[in-house]
């Protein structure tokens, strides 16, 4: 190849030259090129090498298809492994250097693998390397493997925004279909983000021109933006949709340089997917030399860049499209002929060879000639153009089917997923009028399309031939041929997933995006069958490489799980509070200067004797929604639930898919489909994922719907016996009396203008009322209570004295007093076990022979002497001494009680329930104590204290 700069044309800068290295030697490209495009103009025709074979390699293509210009970028001392030449802008000062090569990539050490690739076929690995033993070998192999180098001294920033955005219409493309689409929206009045991942919309307008509306493409496209954005949409350049997801989410890759690259998580109402269509190679003998080229890429760096791919040019098409690239790089000044396999092509002033064949590349490190039709033809480029693939990798992560179009000799969609529309070329559409008028429909367009000359895109399909001869190469990067695809055929790997695992064919970071459908109908020929009995591979996101770092965002160190925080932290601090983490929230442990255990004590002995107020805001507050509710909350609880009236309060577990308890917490019924489930803090996202996870598995997603109001309630818990006197005192307007308001029950009214739910439950065995309200008025009611608290001879409360308080009771905390192993019978609570015919969450499990071992780990009390210090939490209820001792449970809660005035414990003990009264010993980091096992409740059994 011997490219070369033209004095004129192109989008780059001639006024800002940009010095660059690539394998160690000093070039000279402008602002405005591409790396690519920069290697052409200084005539490198080696950039890189293959996977296996390490044969030399030039550029491909000229986006994001380029299996070939792998690169290693380095910029201001920090290098970016495995960047594609086509896509990476040029700077001044990088140091690029080609990856899968030692040293250079002209010089390439490794090159004389492929003296020995007839000993290297396709699934060599897996028959080779068995004697003595894989690992005898392991160690070269992974030394060759990989491509670019990470950089271990600079890892990334961490420092890339991630975004939630939505709107009416997403249109994936900013070509012709896509900005038809989009127009067409906007027009309506939707809200439209247009994406494309070019720095400039158009997409093939760019470099093959069009008319549209009788004048400019680019006037036009003006206008169209110009719309977008009036009817309140966001045109989004250099940004890379990469995958589709459930509910029709798409994340895309912004590149925002000079600031970080961001990712965006849109979730629009609708998608069209207008990505355009990727040129695919011809199979030819040879094709993979360096200077053989996509068509369309030579006419991009023609067009965008200003860089003629060679001098004397041999085009070899099965279509159309190629011609227009022709008749262009020949009044650049090159000398060109068309190789048309058809018999007839369209007219052209050019000279064409119908019917022409190609039957050898001549040169080893780039193309020198070309033997076509028993004749060589000199020439220092190859262009090929196979026909058009449609990109649906979108469209088929979204579950979307294709067919093949024997008239376009390509994959199409066939329609079908929800909310997303194909237009343009993805959809088949090659020329610029059906563009436009597919793209217009898909935007809802009423009326004319706009209007465009009328085109033509005829093609014959020159697939791979079974008998076809030479090296043929289907696979660039990952080195697959022709003959390669035929081996996995004659052993057996016709399927096209096993096709793909047994050659690698489509697995490079290209994705197949250039081979997939060529090794596709290579394999239909080899078996006998058509292309669409064959299938396709799947395909997945992303669509192209995205950085570790824009997936991760800025969840590092203390952002990996960001503390959450309470509507009332400044309060609480404002009041002496000592924050502490708790289930991931940052909250009070208790109060005042005083030494922690003093002030401990103090605040629980205070809402045992008056009253205490502290904070429950953090406890979960999801609402599931629908005439299914019920159901989904049956369903989702160990403890059935729509037998619970309007107005009323019940605890309960929820079982993992084990039997094993996940969480516990009370469910309000807040009307007849409507209900409140509020869990532990720490569980909240759990259990909001899944019970989505069932409701869209087993219900009808129409009838019921997850909401989690969490963080926009607030609420706050005042306890002990004077609690009634408190909120009486605050004038909340709600009858507070047992009859009116008794226990595991609620009302509503109204505080400071905003509703009030008051909920009569409690965590510490003592009457209390939870007062819910939105959090923007949680300082006006925390301020109410607080005013009125000191005349009770109460006080505010941390949540280590809650942990006292609820340890009294034989209140569990889950995860705390529970393990791996837990079931609700172990926690003595088994009758919805023996009652329940219906299906839930952990049912079957219950039954199994394990659930009724002798010897499971029950929940029980632990207690001691008087006067004895408590037991250690996590201490060992152990049997035998020395080498024979052996853990029959271990404390899982152990407090210095102030109301009791002793130690009380909680455990899990084999067959702990059946063991009450007995002495055990319990054993901790070599100091042996005695302990009996006793019930959980250890204050007010009979449950006195709630109604005082």
């Amino acid at each position: 190849m011997s490219g070369l700069r033209l004095p004129s044309g192109g989008g780059v800068d001639r006024g800002r030259p940009c010095v660059f290295t690539f394998d160690g030697k000093p070039y000279v490209g402008f602002a405005g090129d591409s790396i690519a495009s920069a290697l052409l103009a200084n005539g490198v025709g080696i950039v890189g090498r293959s996977f296996k074979y390490h044969r030399p390699r030039g550029i491909w293509g000229a986006w994001t298809e380029e299996p070939n210009a792998i690169v290693d970028v380095t910029r201001r001392g920090v290098t970016t492994p495995n960047l594609r030449a086509t896509t990476e802008a040029l700077e001044n000062d990088l140091a690029i250097r080609s990856v899968n090569a030692a040293p250079t990539a002209a010089a390439d050490r490794a090159a004389i693998l492929d003296k020995v690739s007839p000993f290297l076929p396709a699934g060599f690995y897996y028959k080779t390397f068995l004697w003595p033993r894989w690992e005898t070998y392991e160690g070269a192999i992974r030394a060759m493997a990989g491509l670019g180098r990470i950089d271990a001294d600079n890892p990334p920033l961490a420092d890339n925004p991630q975004i939630n955005a939505r709107c009416e219409l997403l249109v994936i493309g900013a070509g012709a279909a896509g900005l038809a689409a989009a127009n067409a929206a906007a027009l309506a009045g939707r809200t439209v983000f247009l994406v494309d991942d070019h720095s400039e919309i158009g997409g093939q307008l760019v470099h093959r021109g069009g008319t549209i509306e009788g004048g400019s493409w680019r006037d036009w496209a003006r206008g169209v933006v110009r719309t977008i954005e009036a009817a309140g949409g966001r045109v989004m350049t250099r940004t890379t949709a990469y995958g589709v997801y459930d509910g029709n989410l798409v994340c895309a890759w912004e590149r925002r340089a000079p600031l970080p690259d961001a990712l965006w998580r849109i979730r629009p109402r609708e998608i069209v997917v207008a990505a355009g269509a990727i040129e695919r190679p011809l199979i030819v003998p040879d094709n993979d030399r360096p200077g053989v080229m996509s068509a369309d890429a030579a006419l991009i760096y023609l067009r965008r860049y200003a860089v003629l791919v060679g001098k004397r040019i041999v085009v070899a098409t099965n279509n159309d499209s190629a011609y227009a690239v022709a008749e262009a790089l020949a009044e650049a000044g090159a000398e060109v002929e068309i190789l048309d396999t058809r018999a007839v092509g369209p007219p052209s002033q050019l000279r064409v060879a119908p019917g022409g064949a190609i039957e050898g590349v001549v040169g080893t490190r780039g193309v020198e000639a070309v033997r076509a039709n028993g004749r060589t033809r000199d020439c220092d480029a190859l262009l090929l153009s196979g026909g058009w693939s449609p990109t649906v990798h979108l469209y088929a992560q979204a579950r979307g089917k294709l067919r093949y179009d024997e008239a376009l000799a390509a994959l199409r969609p066939i329609g079908g997923v929800a909310g997303l529309t194909v237009a343009g070329g993805a959809n088949g559409a090659f020329t610029l009028d059906e563009a436009l008028r597919e793209g217009h429909r898909a935007g809802g367009g009423e009326g004319a399309a706009p209007n465009a000359p009328a085109g033509q895109y005829r093609i014959e399909a020159a697939w791979p031939k079974t008998d076809d001869e030479g090296r043929r190469w289907i696979d660039f990067q990952n080195d697959v041929t022709l003959k390669d695809v035929a081996l996995a055929a004659r052993e057996g790997y016709v399927s096209v997933e096993h096709l793909k695992r047994y050659t690698t064919l489509g697995m490079a970071t290209d994705q197949g995006k250039t081979a997939n459908v060529n090794g596709l109908a290579a394999m239909a020929a080899l078996t006998g069958r058509a292309i669409d009995e064959t299938g396709t591979t799947t395909y997945r996101p992303p669509f192209v490489p995205v950085p570790m770092g824009v997936i991760a965002g800025r969840r590092r160190g203390a952002l990996i799980n960001p503390l959450r925080r309470l509507p009332l932290e400044a309060e609480h601090r404002a009041e002496g509070g000592q924050m502490r983490e708790y289930g991931g929230w940052l909250r009070p442990a208790w109060y005042g200067p005083d030494d922690p255990e003093l002030a401990i004590q103090r605040e629980a002995k205070r809402a045992r004797d008056t009253v205490a107020l502290f904070d429950g805001s953090s406890l979960g507050k999801i609402e599931v929604i629908g005439p299914d509710a019920a159901s989904l909350a049956d369903f989702h609880s160990y403890n059935r639930l729509s037998t619970l009236k309007p107005g009323k309060i019940r605890y309960g577990f929820l079982l993992q898919e084990s039997g094993i308890v996940f969480d516990d917490g009370v469910t309000l019924r807040l009307g007849e489909d409507r209900f409140l489930v509020s869990c532990s803090s720490g569980h909240t996202d759990a259990v909001r994922m899944r019970l989505e996870l069932w409701r869209q598995d087993r219900f009808d997603a129409r009838r019921v719907v997850i909401h989690d109001t969490t963080a926009q309630w607030a609420t706050l818990t005042v306890t002990g016996p004077r609690s009634r006197d408190l909120v009486e005192a605050c004038g909340i307007e709600i009858a507070l009396d047992d009859q009116s308001l008794p226990h595991m029950a609620f009302a509503t009214a109204r505080f400071d203008g905003a509703p009030l739910r008051v909920a009569r439950v409690s965590f510490t065995g003592d009457r209390s009322y939870e007062l819910s309200v939105p959090a923007r008025r949680a300082g006006a009611l925390r301020a109410r209570l607080a005013d009125k608290l000191h005349a009770f001879g109460g006080g505010l409360m941390g949540l280590e004295a809650l942990m006292i308080l609820r340890a009294e009771k034989g209140f569990i905390v889950v995860g705390k007093d529970t393990d791996g192993t837990t079931m609700p019978h172990d926690l003595g609570v088994g009758g919805p076990r023996d009652s329940r015919a219906d299906e839930y969450i952990g049912k079957r499990s219950l039954f199994m022979p394990v659930a009724n071992d002798k010897g499971r780990k029950q929940f029980v009390g632990l207690s001691v002497a008087a006067g004895e210090a408590p037991l250690p939490t996590g201490a060992h209820v152990a049997t035998g001494a020395g080498a024979a001792r052996r853990s029959q449970g271990y404390v899982t809660s152990s407090y210095m009680s102030p109301t009791l005035d002793r130690p009380v414990a909680l455990g899990l003990v084999e067959d702990g329930l059946k063991r009450m009264g007995e002495a055990v010993g319990v054993y901790h980091l070599g100091a042996e104590r005695r302990a009996t096992i006793a019930p959980a409740v250890a204050l007010d059994p009979e449950g006195k204290r709630l109604h005082a």
